[in-house]
């Protein structure tokens, strides 16, 4: 037995507590991880409290992102011992995740833990720091440099953007966040803004065309706020999509597509090849500053976790939640 967080459906309706489970719940998988560390991200909080449609089988352990040490494995690529790092790959949705003491994995969905982090700034990067680092690679092998001019991010106030901003004015971009709370302007400026916009900007059904401003952007919500970010994107730019807090629809034209040039590349995270995670992990190494962990990130407990899902989805949570599975 061992202690984590359960989601069940039945007939007694969508629950989700922490509670002794049982090692029979654990799939199938050739690695058996004891895990140390895991995060609470949007994704998460959708499947604890049920208000979006995340977990595919009953019972479940969620969690998408995991650090923990190696207690068994059946896998030539990893040893008893060693510590590895997940995100993704349907884990917390279709396959007992990382919210709870152990975990059972597929190795082909693990990397070992980079030598740049603890098991704690891991987590407090997460598939959130990850999917930034995938976003500015994206822009990167684009073309689009700092001198290019102004990159916009998104519901900059979320882990993605918190990371997106502190990644994009580390390699010397002028960043623009934009937010729903301006409130939170000395944050975002902390974190390398140089100019705090309000989401009413985008987030209203806007001109096929408009002005000419961002050199590529770092978009988290979609809808209208994607369709108007492409319309103001410059010449030739590129816009990272791999968000959708305001909705999955695209209300766009195919204007700034074929009368600029411009680039809409889709960031997927979850099934990103072996490859492209060493890639970004290492590259998040060589960027982040040690004080960009305090900066973005809270540490809760597992026995919180449950209650701080709810405020997340509420938009009280700004940057990441780590989970001190053991605390």
């Amino acid at each position: 037995m061992f202690q984590g967080i359960l989601i069940e459906k039945d007939d007694q309706g969508y629950r989700a507590a922490v509670k002794e489970i049982d090692e029979s719940v654990l799939p199938e998988g050739d690695v058996t991880i004891k895990v140390s560390h895991s995060t609470l991200n949007y994704k998460d909080a959708l499947a604890i409290t049920g208000k979006g449609p995340v977990v595919r089988s009953f019972p479940m352990v969620p969690g998408i992102d995991l650090v923990g040490v190696v207690e068994q494995s059946d896998s030539d690529k990893f040893s008893v011992g060693d510590t590895v790092l997940l995100n993704g790959f349907g884990v917390g949705e279709k396959h007992c995740g990382g919210l709870a003491q152990k975990a059972r994995l597929k190795s082909d969905w693990l990397i070992q833990l980079p030598t740049a982090f603890t098991p704690r700034q891991a987590m407090s990067i997460g598939t959130a720091g990850y999917t930034a680092m995938l976003c500015v690679i994206t822009l990167e092998k684009n073309g689009v440099t700092p001198e290019k001019g102004e990159i916009l991010v998104t519901g900059a106030n979320g882990g993605v953007g918190s990371f997106a901003i502190s990644i994009l004015a580390k390699l010397g971009y002028k960043v623009v966040a934009s937010t729903g709370r301006i409130e939170e302007t000395e944050y975002l400026k902390k974190l390398g803004a140089s100019e705090i916009i309000d989401r009413a900007t985008f987030s209203e059904p806007g001109r096929p065309l408009a002005k000419e401003r961002w050199a590529g952007a770092v978009d988290t919500v979609g809808s209208h706020t994607l369709a108007n970010v492409c319309a103001s994107t410059q010449y030739g730019g590129t816009v990272a999509a791999c968000g959708l807090a305001q909705g999955m629809d695209l209300p766009a034209s195919v204007a700034p597509f074929i009368l600029r040039g411009v680039t809409l590349a889709g960031v997927d995270s979850v099934m990103r090849p072996t490859r492209d995670r060493i890639e970004a992990w290492q590259r998040l190494g060589e960027i982040l500053d040690a004080h960009v962990f305090d900066d973005i990130c809270t540490e809760i407990s597992l026995t919180e976790a449950v209650d701080v899902a709810e405020d997340l989805i509420a938009g009280k949570v700004r940057g990441r939640v780590v989970v001190d599975i053991n605390k």
